[in-house]
């Protein structure tokens, strides 16, 4: 360990910083020595106190998502990139009630689900980790591997939990799993996460529904956690002109790097707009970011999550590694889609800058519209999810469209896609309710009438002709697809 404290100071580089840093790596010695002479107790374990203390330290300072990784958290990656065997693909540091995310694979299903460095993982499956050791720990994420795994992770920088689903790479959804007409022409889209063959089941589902003769369509990544950047960049070709840039990728150091769309390609010309959340992240907003800036889709939703860092992994001597940020992504007009990484004073990053004596940074579309740069993607129009009144939420919670929709099932074996909810049928959800000791008043009852009437079709529809049926009937009520629809018919009448 002396030998190792000695070549680190032997290392420090030559030139106008060398000073600063042979000082601060002599501090860093001496400190070591008092603790190693002074210490009531002798370090058992001097490599631990490296590799598990002062260099993971030192390295969360910079931003949430670098990370050191020692030698068996390295090799944990190593087998991650050539396993076939079934798993979530991530690297984790394990600490007495702690789970902390080093690395995840791109395109893994950890990176599918949105899993990031930095994330703390809090519970798994309902189960606190909090309370349980390092084995322990160990044993509740190798059983969590089998099958579907529902996360609470803490995130740097937010307040609140977020709630991810992990599924195995066996058992994974294909990435575009829903689609369907909302208007004759116009075709809804949903594209859930950004994987190898994610491009291509998508354009296998655009011409499944017309190709080049659609009229519109509307893209939904809401939700969408990103994943593999090259399947973005496919997608973003596919409604793009050739040549156009669909991306920069900005280093510290040299000439920014551009990718742009390859000659040769005929996009699609038909209208869009884009739904985006604040769970919308990494590829997911660069197309957004790229069919924004190049004025192709009316972006719909609220903004985006804000993730746009390039992370590479570099190795080390006695097998160890450094995962750090070395890039970030930029949209075609030039804007960093990297949201602040927490607190300035801790994190020294290339956007962590005081944002108050920072003037605002303005970039222009195509067209010459002003969009701003504040961490994610800004909607061209702001628009939330429905808000749920009182009676909505108590009939919800209680699970009473599920289990009044199953015994209607049950009895009635004859629904079509033409079904509709009756006047007598909505009586007799009414008195379904009173005897759950849910009786609304007739004001009540009235305002909530149509949305009664849509869920009810929705969950009867989800048993007996399949869920993707029922979402049809959930889109028409959705305020952000509406407002889609409005946009993309909006366009059309501009001759987009």
């Amino acid at each position: 360990m002396r030998f190792l404290l000695f070549f680190l100071l032997l290392a420090a580089p030559l030139g106008a910083q060398s000073d600063g840093l042979e000082t601060e790596v002599r501090r860093f010695i001496e400190a070591y020595n008092v603790l190693e002479k002074q210490l009531a107790d002798p370090i058992a374990d001097p490599e631990g106190a490296f590799y598990q203390g002062a260099i993971p330290a030192m390295v969360r300072t910079l931003d949430p998502h670098s990370a050191f990784l020692d030698p068996s958290q390295y090799n944990s990656l190593k087998e991650m990139q050539t396993s076939t065997s079934t798993g979530f693909g991530s690297v984790v540091a394990l600490a007495p009630g702690r789970v902390v995310v080093l690395q995840t694979l791109e395109g893994s299903p950890s990176a599918r689900a949105g899993l990031v460095p930095g994330d703390e993982i809090v519970a798994v499956n309902n189960f606190p980790l909090s309370d349980l050791d390092t084995n322990q720990i160990a044993a509740v994420l190798g059983q969590s591997r089998r099958s579907k795994a529902e996360l609470l992770v803490r995130r740097p920088g937010f307040a609140r939990l977020t709630q991810l689903t992990l599924v195995p790479a066996e058992l994974a959804d294909p990435s575009v799993p829903r689609n369907f007409f909302l208007k004759p022409g116009i075709a809804y889209i949903k594209v859930v996460n950004f994987d190898v063959p994610t491009a291509d089941e998508l354009a296998g589902v655009i011409e499944q529904m017309g190709g080049h003769e659609l009229k519109g369509l509307v893209l939904d990544m809401r939700g969408n956690p990103g994943g593999v950047v090259e399947a973005a960049v496919r997608i973003a070709s596919f409604f793009l002109k050739p040549d156009q840039r669909i991306l920069w990728i900005q280093g510290r150091d040299g000439p920014q790097e551009e990718v742009r769309v390859p000659e040769g390609f005929k996009p699609y010309e038909f209208a869009m707009a884009v739904l985006i959340n604040n769970e919308t992240a990494s590829a997911a907003e660069l197309v957004a970011g790229a069919l924004q800036d190049h004025d192709r889709a009316t972006i719909i939703g609220e903004s985006s999550y804000g993730k746009g860092l390039v992370q590479s992994v570099f190795e080390l001597s006695e097998g160890t590694a450094l995962a750090i940020t070395t890039a970030q992504y930029l949209t075609p007009s030039g804007r960093s889609i990297q949201r602040r990484l927490g607190d300035c004073r801790v994190y020294q990053f290339v956007h962590c800058e005081d944002e108050a004596q920072q003037p605002p940074r303005e970039f222009k579309t195509d067209s010459g519209r002003i969009v701003g740069e504040k961490g994610g993607v800004e909607p061209d129009r702001v628009v939330h999810p429905r808000l749920y009144s009182r009676l909505e939420l108590v009939i919800e919670s209680t699970n009473s469209f599920l289990d009044f929709a199953q015994s209607y099932v049950r009895e009635h074996s004859d629904i079509s896609e033409n079904f509709q909810v009756s006047p007598r049928m909505l009586d007799d959800f009414q008195l379904f309710l009173s005897e759950r000791r849910i009786r609304p008043n007739l004001s009540e009852w009235t305002s909530t009438a149509d949305y009664i009437r849509e869920r009810l079709q929705q969950e009867i529809f989800n048993l007996s002709l399949g869920v993707a049926k029922g979402d049809e009937v959930e889109a028409r009520r959705d305020p952000p697809i509406l407002a889609a629809v409005q946009a993309v018919e909006q366009r059309r009448r501009q001759g987009d």
